[in-house]
């Protein structure tokens, strides 16, 4: 018996050494994927060698370690085994959810007022789904939506903050527990436990919702 305890034990140092010490990417990974039916695929992490915050080909990216590269977005999926192949061969690479289609949307903007926000909805009883947390944009998941609902929902409003962001088919967001170049990913709300894909609100009632109070809280228009 001591000596298949330790047998597993070595198992688990190493798949510690071989995931950077993080195996819980791993494991959140196949969560999004298998579980839930999330398409993920592996960012690009930060450059090993501290050169530069992400470790693509462009010196000035705007969303470093928190986007797709090689391979390319199209390649996300919900397939287990790839999804182990990825994160065992990139252990520190970001998650990566490919939004849209029959995986969430997102609305994102800027951190500061996402927390206002998120407080002022609080108040008014507004049911939110998960919230993803990035250092300085947090993302409200949504259900799927189309260009043209998007576009109808924003026809019709007098105001939209400039700095709300819409990620739909085509779009991304990384996952936590990412560790990107801009910091750690992190859920503000967190999904609620169980292996069925967490409920997620309309994108209607998400836009009127935080429109309506980042108006209440006052925000200026710089800090959106």
């Amino acid at each position: 018996m001591r000596e298949i305890l330790g047998r597993l034990g070595r198992r688990r140092r190493l798949l510690s050494r071989r995931n950077g010490g993080k195996p819980e990417v791993l494991g959140a990974a196949l969560t999004f994927a298998a579980a839930w039916q999330w398409p993920v695929l592996p960012g690009v992490a930060p450059d090993p060698e501290g050169r530069a915050r992400c470790g693509c080909p462009d010196p000035e990216c705007t969303v470093p370690g928190a986007h797709p590269f090689d391979p390319g977005l199209l390649a996300a999926t919900t397939d287990e085994r790839m999804v182990r192949w990825w994160w065992t061969n990139r252990p520190t690479a970001p998650i990566i959810l490919a939004t849209g289609g029959a995986a969430p949307c997102a609305v994102s903007l800027p951190a500061p007022a996402a927390a206002r926000a998120l407080g002022a909805l609080d108040r008014m009883g507004m049911r939110l789904g998960p919230v993803v947390a990035a250092p300085t944009r947090w993302s409200l998941l949504v259900k799927p939506y189309t260009m043209e609902q998007l576009g109808e929902l924003l026809y019709a409003k007098d105001f939209v903050p400039g700095s709300l962001r819409f990620h739909s088919e085509g779009g991304y967001i990384a996952l936590p527990p990412s560790e990107t170049g801009q910091g750690q990913i992190r859920w503000e709300r967190a999904p609620l436990p169980g292996s069925a894909s967490p409920w997620v609100p309309d994108v209607e009632a998400v836009v009127d919702a935080v429109v309506e109070a980042l108006t209440r809280t006052g925000v200026s228009a710089p800090e959106l």
